[in-house]
């Protein structure tokens, strides 16, 4: 039959009401939050951490502030004290793991523990900003370099061939201190410090910290951390990572078993807000 231009109006027209009445169901029943949405939330962060000058700024300025508090140490040091020696993490500390993260961005999968070792064998982390010269010079001055990582021994050897291919200096079994089954990083920092002293620990996660942070929620993290302040730069430095950390985790509680969606409001629940008055 041939359409004819009444045919055609009524035809537009119920089509706009089925469009109207589709966008009213939307608004009330947004779907649900995928894997892939709450990548594409990260991509900011990752843009940043790969691109900003900002970025790496921070960077150096950490490594130089390592340096100053590792001088003082030396300077200071004193016949029959404990060698001297620096703790760091690793990832995202002295390492830029951001392509395995930015891998994820357009697909509905994401960090698993599968991948992230898959990661550690292919050794393709880059240094971070001033991370290798930083590590050079104090060992040039006679100070020990310990890793202490929350990567496992699955990663070990691709973590090894990571740190040589960058320069990294002390890249052997008795400097990096993977985790055996526990992510508490406390035990590890003890059994550094029963033998040396340390002038600084390094770190982009509350939990690379001599603090007590392992486990415990938002409001007590932060309350360590006010507890410690005279420590930062002076102790403790910290590198930036906006992008995942402990910090995440205690958005909510159970964080880490919500579905997406749960995930995502979690995310924006604690977010302060403000808006324009409307007319003003």
């Amino acid at each position: 039959m041939l359409r004819t231009r009444e045919n055609r109006s009524a035809a537009l027209i119920l089509g706009l009401m089925l469009l109207i009445a589709a966008s009213s169901a939307f608004a009330d029943n947004p779907p649900a939050a995928t894997v892939k949405d709450l990548n594409e939330q990260t991509v900011m962060a990752l843009a940043w951490m790969q691109n900003a000058a900002e970025y790496r700024e921070l960077c150096y300025q950490a490594y130089n502030l390592a340096q100053m508090i590792v001088d003082k140490a030396i300077a200071t040091k004193k016949v029959g004290d404990k060698p001297l020696a620096v703790i760091a993490d690793v990832d995202e500390t002295l390492f830029d793991n951001s392509a395995y993260d930015a891998g994820f961005i357009g697909k509905d999968e994401g960090y698993s523990g599968k991948t992230w070792t898959q990661w550690e064998i292919a050794a393709q982390a880059l240094a971070m900003p001033g991370a290798t010269d930083f590590l050079n010079s104090i060992a040039k001055k006679g100070v020990e370099v310990f890793y202490v990582t929350n990567r496992d021994q699955a990663g070990f050897e691709g973590t090894i061939k990571n740190m040589k291919t960058l320069g990294f200096p002390f890249a052997d079994s008795k400097h990096l201190l993977v985790s055996t089954g526990v992510s508490d990083k406390q035990p590890r920092f003890d059994l550094v410090s029963k033998d040396y002293s340390v002038a600084v620990y390094m770190g982009d996660n509350a939990g690379d910290l001599p603090i007590g942070s392992y486990h415990k929620n938002q409001k007590d993290r932060n309350a360590l951390v006010d507890q410690n302040k005279d420590k930062f730069g002076t102790q403790f430095v910290v590198l930036p990572n906006p992008d995942y950390g402990d910090w995440e985790g205690a958005l909510a509680d159970g964080y880490f078993g919500l579905t997406p969606q749960g995930r995502s409001e979690a995310r924006k629940a604690p977010l302060r807000t403000w808006s324009a008055v409307a007319g003003q």
